[in-house]
């Protein structure tokens, strides 16, 4: 599983420390700020997350421990600063589900990912309600509720199609003073003959859409 400067691949055989390590809830946490907002101290951290500042030293010296983040330069001498190590963080579900012992922590990024969604939703209403973001962000801005009828050859099609247009468009907008971040926690998720939600189950689609 290859790497590069930006993304890193972990191989559940060889980074099974990792993953586990990666599971924490606050790690989590505190590698996203890093990668969103950019190189911190532990206290800056603390402050971000209402922990303490011994508890996000504990857990960048961790992330660190694994690779996931190092020291930054320092603005002075006094405390240490941090910044993540890539922009993205992958791996293959085939490996997983191959490798004993990974599923469960599959399962607990995939619930990290989730409880992510959520505490943007509450952040991106709060940023909409106070004027930190402008008015043209309301109609795009949405959570779309899909359940298409797709071959395992369409659904990774589909993902393909996701990446590809997702690299152009970031490429476009990285000098736009418009720009900004955006959450996009993307799912495709197969559900056997229609699975628990099927027989009246109601399904919302994005605005615009049909």
């Amino acid at each position: 599983m290859d790497s590069d400067e930006q993304h890193r691949v972990l191989d559940p055989e060889h980074d099974a420390a990792a993953l586990k390590a990666l599971t924490h809830p606050l790690r989590i946490r505190l590698l996203g700020l890093l990668r969103q907002h950019g190189p911190a101290t532990a206290s800056e951290l603390a402050a971000r997350t209402g922990e303490t500042s011994a508890s996000t030293s504990y857990h960048l010296r961790v992330l660190a421990k694994y690779a996931f983040v190092v020291e930054a330069e320092h603005r002075d001498g006094r405390e240490r600063r941090w910044k993540s190590v890539h922009a993205l963080t992958s791996w293959s579900n085939e490996a997983m589900h191959a490798t004993p012992g990974s599923l469960a922590a599959l399962g607990a990024l995939r619930r990290r990912q989730i409880e992510h969604l959520q505490s943007t939703l509450v952040q991106h209403e709060a940023d909409m309600e106070a004027g930190r973001l402008g008015a043209e962000w309301r109609e795009p801005s949405t959570i779309g509720d899909l359940l298409p009828r797709l071959t395992p050859e369409s659904l990774r099609e589909l993902w393909t199609a996701i990446d590809t247009k997702l690299a152009e468009l970031t490429a476009r907008d990285t000098a736009d003073p418009r720009a900004e971040h955006v959450v996009l926690l993307t799912a495709g998720l197969p559900l056997a003959g229609g699975g628990p939600m099927s027989g009246g189950a109601q399904h919302t689609a994005p605005e615009g859409t049909s």
